[in-house]
């Protein structure tokens, strides 16, 4: 216990940077020996390897697996010092014997058959990993105070993050269902590293009938610097679904006039709806929950693959008269979860072709 006095652990909370990885921030623990010699290493939750084959595969499907390190914690700070993130560190208020206790849960995560982690961004990650260790060495109970007019739903708390990357957020939102717009408690919230730094900032631990604050120090370990933000694709989401409808409108009206259909922009939208289809249609087989249930796939499915030759070939389908009772309840889906921005657009040009493929056709 006498060496434990000399130990400072800290909850360390990083902002985000511009790379995709670091949209929601991170966290991290400290453990610091005050001593002259003593040991300064940063517990990491969130070491993984990003050319692992398929790396991206195995996080969309929830198959990824992260590990804690322990890095020397001048060394820690300094990807966030060059990305100019700052760094806030909450120095927790523990007792020596919870110390103690941590550093053998330390230990044994840090054991190579428990370094491993099934990763899952909502449920189990970084922050999370860091959350649960404190609590499990606390001998007393963390009371968090409640959050007044703040009840996001995780879609909600995803697009704070991606204001800045309205790319992301497309994708993002293309992925997850219709549990992503659910209001969440407050210890789901903790997923996101802002959320647990504020809820540590206001928690109490209760032991004994006497109560203190979970946090006894905040500190800034890096400092907010300039931040290099790289352009990205020049065009939005909601910019690009204009241009797209525009030109819908272009050759539904040109259609209309010459009393025949464009065969290749009617592949075109097939190929563009199937191909998502495709994704969204792998997405059930994935493990995060939040994607289980997209209403998108009602019109975004592999469907067209099979009426594509047909189409190609102008023989008479059925395809366009399905197609047109999907668009119908996708556009009602709309009204019970948020879909992709500007995603509408393509079900719009469906419904236009739809009418092309059957009155047109008829009239000629």
């Amino acid at each position: 216990a006498g060496y434990m006095d000399s130990v400072e652990v800290s909850l360390l909370t990083c902002q985000p940077h511009d790379e995709v990885y670091s949209l929601y921030g991170h966290t991290a623990l400290r453990w610091h020996d005050l001593h002259e010699k003593g040991a300064d290493l940063a517990f990491n939750w969130g070491v993984f390897n990003f050319q692992a084959p398929h790396f991206v595969a195995r996080f969309v499907f929830g198959l990824t697996d992260y590990e804690l390190g322990a890095i020397p914690y001048p060394r820690f700070l300094l990807e966030y010092r060059h990305f100019g993130s700052m760094v806030t560190e909450q120095v927790i208020d523990l007792t020596s014997a919870e110390k103690q206790q941590l550093y053998v849960a330390l230990n044994e995560n840090l054991r190579p058959e428990n370094q491993v982690y099934r990763y899952n961004y909502f449920y189990n990650n970084c922050t999370t990993k860091a959350r649960d260790i404190i609590e499990g060495c606390i001998s007393g109970k963390i009371e968090y105070a409640e959050r007044q007019d703040y009840t996001p739903s995780y879609r909600d708390m995803i697009h704070s993050m991606t204001k800045n990357n309205p790319w992301s957020r497309f994708g993002n939102d293309l992925l997850l269902g219709i549990k992503a717009d659910r209001t969440t408690t407050q210890r789901e919230q903790e997923f996101l590293p802002l959320n647990l730094l504020y809820d540590f900032d206001h928690a109490q631990i209760y032991e004994n009938g006497t109560y203190r604050p979970l946090v006894k120090e905040r500190r800034i370990g890096v400092p907010a610097g300039v931040q290099m933000v790289t352009d990205g694709f020049p065009l939005s989401p909601l910019v690009c679904a204009a241009i797209i409808l525009a030109i819908g409108i272009v050759i539904f009206v040109t259609e209309w006039r010459r009393k025949c259909v464009f065969k290749a922009w009617d592949v075109l939208l097939m190929v563009a709806t199937g191909t998502i289809g495709i994704v969204l249609t792998l997405m059930l087989f994935s493990q995060h929950p939040t994607v289980s249930l997209n209403l998108q796939i009602i019109l975004f499915n592999p469907l067209p693959w099979f009426f594509l030759w047909p189409v190609i070939r102008g023989r008479k389908t059925r395809y366009w008269a399905i197609t047109a009772i999907l668009a119908v309840l996708f556009l009602i889906g709309s009204l019970f979860q948020h879909y992709a921005e500007g995603i509408h657009v393509l079900a719009l040009c469906l419904l236009m072709q739809c009418y092309a493929n059957t009155k047109v056709k008829a009239a000629k």
